[in-house]
């Protein structure tokens, strides 16, 4: 199977999408965690749901760049 340059491109860019997104939520959860510290727990569970979901779309992004090369 060869890949094109424009797959190529699409799958980057979905993983440098990921990485920006996971990125916000892991720095925006810390900054929470630091004004009300009683609430880390739910943060901290509420952010890995979110990491998760970041990580479903980029890995989907990933698949049909691919998919079209």
């Amino acid at each position: 199977m060869e890949i094109n340059g424009i797959a190529a491109i699409g799958a980057g860019l979905s993983a440098i999408g990921a990485g920006i997104g996971i990125g916000m939520i892991g720095g925006k959860a810390l900054e929470a965690m630091a004004r009300q510290p009683e609430h880390s727990g739910m943060i901290q569970t509420n952010m890995f749901i979110a990491a998760a979901l970041v990580e479903g779309v980029a890995l989907f992004g990933v698949v049909v760049a691919l998919m079209q090369g």
